[in-house]
């Protein structure tokens, strides 16, 4: 019994060194408050935190993946138009423009989306030919993703090669017409500008 009450002892001993420490002004802030203030009882419950499920992980790669490619933050830091236009020299018309030429550094929006576009196709394609390997399902699932996948293959890499071909072309695109106006001659060397050189 003797440990017990030499236990109890230093501890009130320490217990009073504490509060004989103690600044009176914080003292008094805990204690003065709730004198009169009465603190609620809450029921608090850790919330508990789950992993997202493989499709939520995927559909989120997959649309960072889609900004990242289509130029989003091109589109943010720089601010291009959305579609660029083009004034037909023959009628005068304007006509829009939805591939950029001229540079290589530099897009329209909606050709950022579309380019963009055509690479998830294309990935998404191959995903369905993956899952068309599947023993698990039927015959006609499979061949459903398989058509699927192909086609989605196909017409992405369609789409984007007929994109570089028609930049290519536009390129190198020979003077075809050209005006004199005022001692000048306006020859139009490119659907997107017509270009003003001095009449020699």
């Amino acid at each position: 019994m003797a440990p017990r009450s030499d236990s109890q002892t230093g501890s009130s001993v320490s217990d009073g060194s504490d509060q004989s420490s103690m600044d009176p002004i914080f003292h008094l802030l805990r204690i003065v408050p709730f004198s009169f203030l009465r603190p609620p009882r809450l029921r608090l419950k850790i919330p508990s935190f789950t992993l997202p499920s493989p499709m939520t992980v995927y559909a989120l790669i997959l649309l960072t993946y889609f900004l990242v490619v289509s130029g989003f933050v091109y589109d943010v830091i720089v601010e291009p138009p959305g579609i660029g236009s083009t004034q037909d020299p023959t009628t005068g018309t304007i006509r829009p423009v939805v591939f950029m030429s001229g540079r290589v550094n530099g897009q329209y929006i909606i050709e950022g989306l579309s380019s963009g576009f055509m690479f998830v196709l294309g990935g998404i394609g191959i995903v369905m030919l993956d899952l068309a390997l599947d023993k698990n399902k039927a015959k006609s699932v499979k061949a459903s993703y398989a058509v699927a996948g192909v086609s989605s293959i196909v017409i992405a890499y369609v789409m984007s090669s007929w994109r570089k071909e028609t930049t290519w072309r536009e390129h190198s695109r020979i003077p075809r017409r050209s005006k004199t106006v005022d001692g000048a001659v306006l020859r139009h060397d490119e659907p997107f500008s017509l270009l003003s050189i001095p009449a020699s």
